[in-house]
């Protein structure tokens, strides 16, 4: 992470960055985070990304009508200038900063907005997956949004580098595919590609939805078969663009260069 972060749109080191300790979004991760890809100074698919981090602040009741978007950006760009990146990544997180339901303490607070920037995540080639064990509930109140309290997307990253693989797939409740831990997920059979429907709790990720806009692809609630039988599998969001798996447990795929793979990058 750099070294300076933007805090209700005000620049600060990041070490001086607080948030109060008996605030619902420390005592119950109440908050909602989206990440997006910084290149040549410019957000990608801002639009996307401010409407679907205010959307999922509105679904657990956090108020976030005292920031503008105009100043939300002004902010951005001044935290790029002072941290000297021109490409990066860029998390902007809407904390609860009020009392806790459970534990009141009288705060009374609106949201509170912070902004943070890192070197862009590296890519792994070759990457290999497995199916995770940590089941994904597609009918929890949590299930599609991009929330702050992301423990079991983490825990179930960890799973699966302890078993020598750098990502895993999650299924839900109904065996059926959901996502990767950090990263939607699609795969090509034949000619047709396909990735999970919202149906089944999977994230509306911006790059998810940027590809559905522009090539057929088919939304379905498919199991884990239907990635065993796939042809390629890709892996995609903002911090990785988008990224062939090169294995799935002991299925190996032939590295090929896909057209869908070229779509970000021909998107600036």
């Amino acid at each position: 992470m750099h070294e300076f972060v933007s805090l209700n749109c005000r620049i600060t080191p990041h070490s001086e960055a607080n948030i109060s300790a008996i605030s619902a979004s420390v005592l119950h991760g109440k908050g909602v985070f989206t990440t997006l890809a910084i290149r040549d100074s410019t957000p990608f698919l801002w639009e996307k990304h401010w409407i679907r981090l205010n959307n999922h602040a509105q679904r657990l009741y956090i108020d976030t009508s005292g920031f503008e978007e105009s100043a939300v950006l002004k902010s951005l760009k001044e935290l790029l200038d002072l941290n000297q990146v021109s490409n990066a990544r860029c998390r902007l997180s809407f904390f609860d900063g009020g009392s806790s339901p459970v534990w009141p303490s009288g705060i009374n607070s609106n949201a509170i907005l912070l902004i943070q920037t890192a070197d862009p995540k590296e890519i792994k080639q070759n990457t290999r997956i497995t199916i995770s064990s940590i089941i994904v509930n597609s009918t929890s109140p949590l299930a599609g949004i991009k929330s702050v309290n992301y423990l079991d997307n983490i825990l179930a990253l960890k799973e699966a580098e302890k078993q020598q693989f750098d990502e895993a797939i999650r299924i839900n409740q109904r065996n059926e595919v959901v996502s990767a831990c950090m990263a939607n997920v699609f795969w090509l059979k034949g000619k047709t590609l396909f990735t999970p429907s919202l149906k089944t709790g999977c994230l509306a990720g911006t790059i998810r939805a940027f590809l559905l806009e522009r090539r057929q692809i088919f939304e379905v609630e498919k199991g884990v078969e239907s990635l065993e039988d796939a042809d390629l599998i890709f892996l995609t969001s903002s911090g990785i663009g988008i990224v062939q798996v090169g294995s799935l447990n002991e299925k190996v795929f032939t590295p090929e260069l896909d057209e869908f793979v070229g779509m970000i990058d021909g998107s600036r």
